[in-house]
């Protein structure tokens, strides 16, 4: 299509665990220690959390995503990681 408008293309990025995220499903990337605590514990208790550390590993950052439904995955990655990852695949 001429003009402006280009057409929106799947962009995946690792978020940890040899797991990839679409970056069109990632509404954010929250700091554990620093984000909404009772958001999280809200979440937990429905179910809906995707734990992507490695094994002994401390988690650094959760992802909030709109696919399937609002997920969160939590990742050892820091959200500065994460970011600097995401921004790799702009053009």
């Amino acid at each position: 299509m001429p003009g402006p408008y280009r057409e929106v293309q799947d962009l995946y990025f690792h978020a940890g665990q040899d797991f990839v995220l679409n970056t069109r499903d990632v509404i954010g990337v929250f700091d554990l220690d620093t984000a909404g605590a009772e958001y999280f514990r809200h979440v937990e208790s429905e179910g809906a959390v995707v734990d992507l550390c490695a094994p002994g590993t401390l988690p650094k950052s959760f992802l909030v995503t709109d696919f399937p439904d609002e997920t969160i995955y939590i990742s050892q990655l820091s959200p500065a990681a994460l970011k600097k990852r995401a921004e790799r695949l702009e053009f």
